[in-house]
């Protein structure tokens, strides 16, 4: 703290006190040259700081600082340059082209291959597309049990998982109905007893993931098995596919060129309401020609309220599994398939959509 009237520090040019106002130095005590002169103490005196106030707009409104939070007239850093001011000539920065967001060429490729093995697998031998099924069941939950273990420490069982679910397709497809839900109790049954064999730290999580897991891909995968032990069981399973394909290239297509209205932004940002109406339509249409002249006995206005319904389920599918895939931090559940991500990003629509179209059919024309 600076006592000096003279502006030196107090410890510096007199070793004894100060003398106060109106009176000379104190008698006998010993003093110092001083440690500035007069003049150059008087030019290191402290000056108040004034703050510069910054200029008004010509037009007298409020100035409201400038966006970084700089003041006005303050230098330039070294790191940056003064914007050079648009001429009415330049002309504007031209507008980035809508991506995708995916490679479609490599995601068609796959999609025209997988569909050829299935129409292949369907309408030559039945069984053989009972074994496409029951691969494709067991691939998704590899694909899921080793997401859940990379991302949560989450250990399901694959083994019993993985053979329950091939067996409960093939059940379905056997014995009907009660074969499939007699399947996944004892697929359940087999989740809890094989994780004993581990320590019992984590026992209850991976366990009830076990179980999800055994809804969620094979028992709803078990409907389409059943859809196929119709005699038109071929036709019903092609109808199926396609509404559930149309409805999401439907929502592709309408909500990457006209979408606006964010759907469940904190689900899927990409997914939009002109998306759901693209989507609701396209299967709508698609409906009422398959069962008008593909499924035995269908009617179109069948076909609008199974496209109808379609649309809304593939959609809750498909939210469904983002949500899984948010709560992972995931972008996809794996990489098997170019342009599609796994196989379970491809069923994400297709697995609660089957029972949704087996219970119509069912309703409209009968099991048989």
């Amino acid at each position: 703290m600076n006592d000096s009237p003279w502006g030196a520090p107090s410890h510096a040019g007199y070793a004894g006190p100060w003398p106060t106002a109106g009176q000379g130095p104190v008698q006998g005590a010993a003093t110092a040259g001083p440690a500035y002169d007069a003049h150059e103490a008087q030019q290191t005196r402290p000056m108040p700081i004034v703050p510069e106030m910054p200029d008004l707009p010509a037009d007298g409104g409020k100035w409201d600082g400038p966006s970084d939070g700089a003041l006005p007239g303050a230098p330039l850093s070294r790191d940056e340059t003064p914007q050079e001011p648009m001429s009415a000539a330049t002309p504007p920065p031209a507008p980035q082209k809508k991506s995708a967001g995916r490679d479609l060429g490599a995601a068609i490729g796959v999609g025209v291959g997988l569909g050829a093995v299935i129409v292949a697998s369907l309408f030559i031998v039945k069984a053989v597309f009972i074994g496409v099924i029951a691969v494709a069941v067991v691939v998704g939950l590899w694909e899921l049990t080793t997401r859940l273990a990379e991302r949560k420490d989450i250990h399901a069982p694959l083994v019993p998982l993985a053979a329950g679910g091939a067996g409960m397709v093939v059940a379905g497809y056997v014995w009907g109905p009660e074969g499939a839900w007699v399947a996944m109790a004892l697929t359940a049954l087999a989740v809890l007893v094989w994780r004993m064999t581990a320590p019992p730290e984590g026992y209850l999580k991976d366990v009830t993931a076990g179980v999800f897991a055994t809804f969620y891909v094979p028992f709803l995968a078990t409907f389409v098995a059943l859809m196929l032990t119709a005699d038109d069981g071929a036709q019903r399973v092609i109808t199926f596919l396609i509404l559930t394909v149309v409805a999401d290239t439907g929502a592709y297509a309408v909500g990457w060129r006209f979408g606006k209205h964010k759907l469940a932004p904190r689900i899927s940002p990409g997914k939009t309401r002109e998306g759901l109406f693209g989507a609701v339509g396209a299967a709508m249409f698609a409906g009422a020609l398959c069962m008008q002249f593909l499924v035995d006995g269908g009617a179109w206005w069948q076909g609008l309220l199974l496209g109808l319904s379609v649309a809304v389920s593939a959609t809750l599918g498909d939210l469904g599994e983002s949500m899984i895939k948010r709560d992972l931090g995931i972008k996809d559940m794996g990489t098997l398939l170019p342009g599609h991500g796994g196989i379970m990003d491809r069923l994400d629509s297709l697995l609660p959509t089957a029972p949704v179209v087996w219970a119509l059919m069912v309703l409209f024309v009968g099991s048989g």
